[in-house]
């Protein structure tokens, strides 16, 4: 899920390129795992070269991928810091992430605890089945060391059969290398008995390896399907661009982590993804290459596609960026595209997953209060962000991921019925003009390459203004009938409160969240915590009874609703409404005719991609 922002990333491979500065400056890290089943890792870090008096080291509040602030150093403790003789030197905290050495000769060593629980794309999580790495999470780092190569030690516990999956370049089994801080930030490294598997891809004269190394608690069998489902991803989405990128060293990982100690989630970075979920492969096999897709689209559209309001990453603040609608949201239209066009999922599966980010896009009463630029721009309060206060967001925010990729099924679509080309010769030229040269673009950028791609300036200035800076949708239920789908209402003359999150006792209905100000329950005046007691004079005592209920009554209907509200029982009107929800449907399934022009739009679109 975001941005790697390297600019000059390429040069720093070489060390003859590097400034003298950096040529004299080394980082040393050492991990270690004596108390792994606490969920701890012994850190050091050894910076050689120091100009100045006081090293200033800190522990980084943000991660490439995420936008919000996470605060890593809330699991540090124990820092100490010593010198080149391993004499202790004096060190003060001066802000909760920021540490303060000095009375050095050059060289300081920086020891620490890490306390990591928490396996995801964000955080460390370490047991004594593994060690799950993400790098902001776990290592300290001095700013005035930010160009200089680095070298990370990993001390394998005793028999442990651990492994070590990373994207640093190895330079042997346990050290790895980074030719400078962003790179080794953006390294995440899975550290168990993992199960490997590679596989070289022909690309443009070049073979590149593709390593899958996975953590899991199933079967050698389950294993093999999930790279063979793996590999036909890697293929479709090569075809996708005409070209896999090139791979620094050569390779592409991806790191996975299946188990009950893992979190749902999925994190691009350059040469590798991270991939993990409580679930296993014998029963979300679909769900977790879905992932899989998504993340490795990622390797061209963010990684080296990538927009210029991220550049450069900064690793002390919340980073925003007004992009991430195609940054995300494209990646998450064609990672689903790609599971159809792959053949990992059928046709209902991608129709029902269209359902669904349709319904929640275009029922959500979001995009009356802010742009799908300005969804971007609110990342770094939603993306993995925690507060404890209450939000009215289920109101004012729609999710870039979803609302980036219904505007690029309605542009695939609109493409294709209109300009006789597709979003994939669309994402071919961005590429081309920025992501293979890892140019950073701006939106006049995207603007002006759909102007040259559709050949229609003005058309282009006309969908960023009402789509992109706007908040208008096209018609999806004549787009969707281009290819014999029909948009339709999925329960047609049946009345409903609005959406809403109830939790049912014999008291009541309880409303866990605010109301939907389009709802008939916002315009009732309930709210969160309110306890609907009767409707219509009938007790709601179970989500049974509250079907049967509304199944007497019509939309439009104006009923009584009592409800309790801090003790105290209330009484309403509620005038109900048709359910809104809707359904994608094949026109052979509707009883309604699949025509060959229909049959062949479809084709190109969901089969074999139009190149």
């Amino acid at each position: 899920m975001s941005m790697r922002l390297f600019g000059a990333f390429c040069a720093a491979f070489s060390l003859s390129l590097t400034p003298l500065l950096a040529q004299e400056q080394q980082v040393n890290y050492h991990l270690s795992f004596p108390n792994a089943v606490h969920h701890e890792a012994q850190i050091s870090v050894q910076f050689t070269g120091i100009k100045s008096d006081t090293l200033q080291v800190l522990m980084p509040r943000s991660s490439p991928g995420r936008y919000a602030l996470h605060e890593f150093a809330k699991n540090v403790y124990s820092v100490k810091a010593s010198d080149s003789k391993g004499q202790p030197l004096r060190i003060s905290r001066t802000s909760p992430h920021q540490w303060a050495v000095s009375g050095h000769q050059g060289e300081v060593t920086v020891s620490y605890t890490l306390f990591g629980d928490h396996a995801d794309g964000t955080y460390t999580g370490i047991d004594e089945s593994h060690a799950h790495l993400n790098m902001p999470a776990t290592l300290m780092y001095a700013p005035s060391f930010e160009q200089a190569p680095a070298q990370v030690t990993f001390r394998i516990p005793q028999g442990s059969n651990w492994k070590v999956a990373t994207q640093l370049e190895p330079l042997n089994d346990s050290t790895f290398r980074a030719p400078n801080f962003q790179y080794l930030m953006d390294s995440p490294t899975e550290l168990s008995d993992f199960a490997f598997a590679e596989w070289a891809v022909e690309d443009r004269g070049k073979k590149k390896m593709i390593q899958i190394a996975l953590h899991h608690q199933g079967t050698p069998a389950q294993f093999d399907a999930y790279v063979a489902q793996t590999k036909k991803i890697v293929a479709e989405q090569q075809a996708i661009f005409g070209q896999l990128p090139d791979f620094d060293f050569g390779r592409y990982t991806f790191i996975g982590c299946y188990g009950p100690q893992a979190v749902g989630d999925g994190m691009e970075h350059r040469n590798s993804t991270i991939v993990s979920s409580s679930r296993t492969l014998a029963t979300t096999m679909a769900g977790l290459l879905g992932t899989v897709s998504h993340e490795f689209f990622h390797a061209w559209n963010v990684e080296r596609l990538r927009p210029a309001s991220l550049e450069p990453f900064d690793f002390q603040k919340a980073n925003m960026s007004d992009a991430l609608w195609l940054a995300e949201g494209f990646t998450t239209y064609y990672g689903d595209l790609t599971m159809h066009r792959s053949g990992v999922n059928d046709l209902k599966r991608y129709t029902s997953g269209l359902s669904g980010s349709l319904n929640y896009v275009l029922l959500s009463p979001g995009r009356h209060y802010h742009s799908l630029v300005e969804m971007s721009m609110q990342a770094p309060f939603v993306d993995a962000a925690r507060s404890v206060d209450p939000h009215n967001r289920h109101n004012t925010f729609i999710s870039y991921y979803t609302y980036g990729s219904v505007l690029g099924l309605g542009l695939d679509l609109t493409l294709r019925r209109d300009f006789n080309t597709t979003l994939d010769r669309y994402m071919q030229a961005l590429w081309q003009k920025y992501g293979q040269p890892e140019k950073p673009y701006t939106l006049a950028d995207l603007q002006q390459t759909l102007a040259e791609v559709t050949k229609d300036t003005a058309w282009a200035a006309d969908f960023f203004r009402r789509q992109v800076y706007g908040s208008e949708l096209p018609d999806y239920a004549a787009l969707l009938a281009e290819a014999g789908l029909q948009l339709r209402k999925e329960t047609p003359g049946k009345a409903g409160m609005g959406m809403a999150n109830l939790e049912f006792s014999k008291q009541g209905a309880k409303l866990l969240n605010g109301t939907y100000v389009t709802s008939p329950l916002y315009k009732a005046g309930l709210d969160r915590g309110d306890i609907i007691l009767t409707l219509n004079g009938k007790k709601v005592s179970s989500e049974k009874e509250l079907d049967k209920i509304l199944n007497r009554l019509k939309p439009a209907h104006t009923v009584p609703i009592t409800y309790q509200r801090q003790g105290k029982t209330k009484t309403a009107s509620i005038v109900l409404e048709e359910i809104p929800t809707l359904e994608v449907v094949p026109f052979e399934d509707a009883g309604k005719e699949l025509t060959p022009a229909m049959q062949q739009f479809r084709q190109s679109w969901l089969g074999t991609m139009a190149r």
